[in-house]
């Protein structure tokens, strides 16, 4: 197995997180659990070319179609800038690439990642494309701002305080950061908080599970786990137990697989 990651040069970093290949062999599990970050992604494998939006829950992919697949991180609300869509119309959907970036532009991309063979050639491959539809649009400062704080401290109260802070409704809020991020301010802000949850469970060491839940900003212990478990259908324990080497990536087990 190899996986090779980089953040992309100026100035796609300002939109793009990373981009990366994998390389893998028949795994012992057919099938696994995505888990949702907060921002859209976009996948190259031997089943095609799509773009995955901003997820709202877990979701299941057959490992099969993993084995070599190329792809790149959007960050929050960046997405906007490569395709002219509003970001919400894509959340909870694999959009054929095709069909955004045309046939010929997305054949021409995949046929370059099968063609050659150094990692660095081939993310350049994917950075070039990038490039070439790159169509910079800017956050509006509202979602800029609310972005900012909800990464530091992904709390639901925070979206009060946003709102006050930059003096527009809130109706007017949620429609500008549905359209540019995906999902409404509060739904983000709960991806957000189980995503810090989910980095103290990859850990792989014992948790204080009372703790996560205080550090992260829940409630209580209950409302942690039923959180956790409306994003990824496992409770932490069970994610601990089927976890993989990649922190979104969770083993779905099937009658007569075992938990290796």
């Amino acid at each position: 197995m190899y996986y090779y990651r980089r953040v992309p040069r100026p100035p796609l970093d300002v939109f793009v997180a990373s981009i990366w290949l994998f390389r893998d062999g028949p795994r012992p599990h057919s099938l696994e659990r995505i888990l949702p970050t907060g921002a859209a992604h976009q996948c190259i494998n031997t089943a095609g070319t799509i773009l995955a939006g901003v997820q709202s829950r877990h979701q299941i992919i057959d490992t099969s179609e993993q084995e070599y697949v190329a792809g790149v991180a959007f960050r929050a609300g960046r997405t906007t800038a490569f395709v002219r869509v509003p970001a919400y119309k894509t959340r909870d959907a694999d959009i054929p690439l095709e069909s955004l970036w045309g046939r010929q532009r997305t054949n021409d991309l995949r046929e370059q990642l099968l063609e050659r063979s150094d990692p660095d050639v081939q993310l350049d491959a994917i950075e070039a494309a990038l490039e070439e539809m790159l169509q910079p649009a800017g956050l509006h400062p509202a979602v800029g701002s609310a972005l900012t704080t909800f990464h530091r401290s992904p709390l639901v109260a925070n979206i009060g305080a946003v709102t006050d802070a930059i003096g527009m409704s809130a109706k007017r809020f949620i429609e500008r950061f549905k359209a540019q991020v995906g999902v409404s301010p509060k739904r983000y802000c709960r991806i957000r908080r189980f995503q810090q949850a989910v980095a103290r469970a990859h850990r792989g060491r014992p948790v204080d599970w009372a703790q996560v839940a205080l550090d992260c900003g829940y409630y209580d212990q209950s409302h942690f786990i039923h959180e956790f478990r409306a994003f990824s259908g496992l409770t932490p324990t069970a994610y601990q137990a089927s976890r993989t080497p990649f922190q979104n990536h969770v083993k779905f087990l099937q009658s007569g697989e075992a938990a290796v």
